[in-house]
C-alpha cells in the first residue's frame, strides 16, 4: 500500500503518531517562480526514544545511499521500534536533477555547512536543511560514494577519539575507517558541532546501484540502530576488523595526458613503489609517480584522461599504536559485545 505524501513547511516530529510511517515534502527555499523547492523525507516513528537521521545524495550523483535507505526502511515495523528514524533519500535536489555532484550553480554543498540564513542560494539551502531537519536528530549517518571518474572502497569517516562515533563506525563494518575530526564544513562536521554524533559512510562508486555495497551497508545500519536502542535485533556477524587510518589525502598529477593508475583499491603499497604514469597522445611516457609513504589505497581515479592536477589515488596512512583512537574487539553480531580494547 502506498503512503500519502504530505507537503509541510518544517519537520515537527510531535505531529506524527507512534507506530506510523510518513512521507513528507518539506519546503527548503523558493524557486525562480516564487514556489517552494521541497525535499523528500521519510519519518518512521516508534515509541519514545532517540531520533536517528540518515541522509543520502548530498552530492547529487552519489546515489548508492538511496536504495540503502529504501531497503532499510521497508523492513522496519514502526510499531516495534523505540525512537524515530528520519531518512532523506536525496539531500541535494538540484544536483540530483542534473545528475551532478554539485548544487545547481556548481557549489559543493559538503564544503559550506552549516550555510547562512542570508547567504547565497546554496548557503541558504543548507542553512534551511540544518535548521529545519538536522537539528532534530540525536545521531546522524550520512551516505556518500566516490565522485565521477573515481572508485571507492566501502569506508567510513569518523572521529575515532569519540566513543559513540567510533562504535558507529565499527558497526558499519567497513573495509577502512579514516579518523577525521569533524570541523570541516561538511554535513557530518555541522552535526558534530551541534553535539550530534555523526559518521560518513562512503559506499562504492557514483551514478550506479551496487548491490554488494548496498546490502552490506544496510546490514551495518541495522546494527547501528540496534546499538542506539532503536531496534532490538541485529542481522549480521562481524567480519575482519577494519583497517584504521590516522589520515588520508589525494595524490595529484603534475602533468596532463593519459593516466594509468596501477594499484587496486584496498592494496597496501610501500613507499617508493610505482603507482601511476602519464603518457602523451603519441604514447610517450611523460612522467611516473611513486608512493610518497606506506599506505593503503582507499580510492582511485578510473578516468584515463586528465589535465595537470588530476587526481591519482586516495592514500590512507595507517594508524599507529600510539594514536589515541578507540578500538573495539569484534566477536559476534551483538553490538553490545563491541567493547573498547
Amino acid at each position: 500500500m502506498s503512503i500519502k505524501t504530505h507537503n509541510v513547511s518544517e519537520l515537527n516530529l510531535d505531529e506524527y503518531h507512534q507506530g506510523t510511517k510518513s512521507h513528507l515534502l518539506i519546503e527548503v527555499i523558493d524557486n525562480n517562480l516564487g514556489f517552494p523547492l521541497r525535499i523528500p523525507i521519510i519519518v518512521i516513528k516508534g515509541k519514545a526514544g532517540p531520533v536517528v537521521g540518515i541522509t543520502a545524495a548530498v552530492h547529487g550523483n552519489e546515489i548508492n545511499g538511496i536504495p540503502v535507505i529504501h531497503k532499510l526502511i521497508e523492513k522496519i515495523d514502526p510499531k516495534k521500534i523505540n525512537g524515530t528514524i528520519v531518512a532523506i533519500p536525496v539531500f541535494n535536489i538540484p544536483g540530483f536533477d542534473r545528475g551532478q555532484r554539485e548544487f545547481q550553480e556548481g557549489t559543493d554543498l559538503n564544503h559550506i555547512m552549516p550555510g547562512k540564513r542570508w547567504g547565497n542560494t546554496p548557503q541558504a539551502y543548507t542553512y534551511a536543511l540544518i535548521n529545519k531537519i538536522i537539528k532534530k536528530f540525536d545521531n546522524l549517518i550520512d551516505l556518500h560514494t566516490a565522485s565521477e571518474g573515481r572508485i571507492n572502497t566501502l569506508y567510513v569517516r569518523a572521529d575515532m577519539t569519540q566513543h559513540i562515533t567510533a562504535k558507529m563506525a565499527y558497526l558499519q563494518k567497513p573495509q577502512i575507517i579514516v579518523h577525521n575530526p569533524a570541523s570541516d564544513h561538511t554535513l557530518r562536521g555541522a552535526a558534530m558541532e551541534l553535539n550530534i554524533p555523526a559518521i560518513t559512510v562512503e559506499i562504492g562508486n557514483p551514478q550506479r546501484f551496487q548491490s554488494k555495497y548496498i546490502n552490506k551497508s544496510v546490514r551495518g545500519l541495522k546494527d547501528v540502530l540496534a546499538y542506539l536502542k532503536i531496534t532490538k535485533n541485529t542481522t549480521s556477524k562481524n567480519e575482519s576488523a577494519p583497517i584504521i587510518c590516522k589520515k588520508s589525502y589525494w595524490l595529484f598529477s603534475d602533468r596532463g595526458g593519459l593516466l594509468t593508475v596501477f594499484p587496486q583499491i584496498t592494496d597496501y603499497i610501500k613507499k617508493g613503489e610505482k603507482i601511476a604514469e602519464v603518457k602523451d597522445i603519441f604514447g610517450n611516457v611523460l612522467t611516473e609517480y611513486l608512493m610518497p609513504e606506506d599506505g593503503i589505497v582507499i580510492g582511485k581515479s578510473v578516468n584515463p584522461v586528465g589535465q595537470t592536477g588530476s587526481r591519482i589515488l586516495h592514500l590512507g596512512v595507517l594508524a599507529e599504536d600510539t594514536d589515541n583512537y578507540i578500538h573495539f574487539a569484534q566477536h559476534d553480531s551483538d553490538p553490545d559485545s563491541l567493547e573498547p580494547l
